[in-house]
């Protein structure tokens, strides 16, 4: 268990201390079940009303707060921010592990220092594995590929060929990077296969979260930039683009061929159609359907929200309807204007 003085704590996340920098603290936890030992966050104003019973030994919260709590407190404009960085500091350390007895490691293989192998791992022919590479167990890296200093991959992961994935990466479980795109050819009643030829590059500091699936691509390699986030199950298809510092939820599908712009971030369960372009700081709402390139930034939403169910069905029928409507309103007001004229 790991033990932070308050001192250390403000230095780390660049808070301003009101209280002990000798004060010791092993832990994070929540207004509500915070103890002394631990350190709570306030980000949310709904939750002020539990500062009055926090036991927390510490509180990071906004300096306007700071009167709602009688203990110490780290002052900090963005506490959430604080929260986030604090609970890398408290987060369990993978154990050096070495290489396991039943890793499998191809003779061309290369692998830098401080590499952990776990069961079952394989590294492929030619492989590349930079220093202080994870490798959790029956994860497979494929022929060709690249993993780049630092990067954490998880159990159960599929790497396959010609992949780079860059420095400071997190791939979680079931994640499967290189897969081939969904190309097919008609021939008559057949469908022709056609083989994906290029790659996936992954920039450094990129997460991706459990069970999503990053396509190869046809031609030219599918690109995931700088510090890009995937939730889970998160469908990427062959030769997308994303932009450095996007984030996606989980269960959005985004279709061959699009480009997403830096900063853009896409919540659960959206779908986005293929050769379409957004820009730079695009704003999809949960569930929305992309059909089109956005070339301003903002906000965008579609479909309905939720409503009872006779009151849906009434305006399911209305939209249905919009088409005529549309016709008889044209109609009206050339009528109007042969009246006035």
């Amino acid at each position: 268990m790991r033990h932070l003085t308050l001192g250390a704590i403000a230095e780390i996340i660049g808070a301003k201390l009101e209280g002990d920098a000798d004060y010791s603290v092993s832990g994070l936890a929540t207004l509500a079940s915070a103890l002394p030992h631990q350190v709570s966050f306030l980000a949310n104003m709904k939750y002020a009303g539990q500062l009055n019973v926090c036991q927390a030994g510490a509180v990071i919260l906004n300096a306007d707060q700071a009167k709602l709590f009688v203990g110490h407190c780290l002052l900090l404009d963005n506490p959430y921010l604080g929260y986030a960085k604090l609970s890398q500091e408290f987060a369990p350390l993978a154990d050096f592990i070495g290489i396991d007895k039943s890793a499998t490691v191809h003779s061309t293989a290369t692998l830098g220092s401080s590499v952990n192998l776990a069961a079952g791992a394989v590294i492929g022919p030619y492989a590349r594995l930079g220093n202080a590479v994870s490798i959790g167990p029956n994860s497979v890296i494929g022929a060709h590929s690249r993993i780049g200093n630092g990067t954490n991959i998880a159990a159960n992961v599929s790497v396959y060929h010609d992949v780079e994935v860059g420095d400071f990466c997190t791939i979680h479980s079931g994640a499967v990077i290189g897969a081939d795109g969904f190309g097919f050819a008609k021939d008559g009643p057949d469908w022709v296969k056609i083989a994906q030829l290029g790659g996936v590059t992954i920039g450094d500091h990129v997460e991706v979260g459990a069970g999503t699936s990053i396509d190869r691509g046809a031609l030219d390699n599918t690109i995931i930039g700088y510090g890009v986030k995937l939730d889970n199950q998160v469908q990427i298809a062959h030769n997308v683009e994303l932009g450095d510092y996007t984030a996606i939820a989980g269960c959005t599908a985004i279709a061959g061929s699009t480009k997403l712009g830096k900063h853009c971030t896409i919540a659960g369960a959206c779908g986005i159609t293929g050769h379409l372009t957004l820009t730079d700081g695009v704003h999809v709402t949960a569930m929305s359907l992309v059909t089109h390139s956005i070339s301003e930034p903002g906000a965008y939403s579609s479909g309905t929200g939720l409503d009872k169910n006779q009151k849906w069905r009434r305006n399911a029928t209305r939209f249905k309807q919009l088409d005529q409507m549309a016709k008889r309103l044209k109609q009206l007001e050339l009528e109007v204007a042969q009246l006035q004229n």
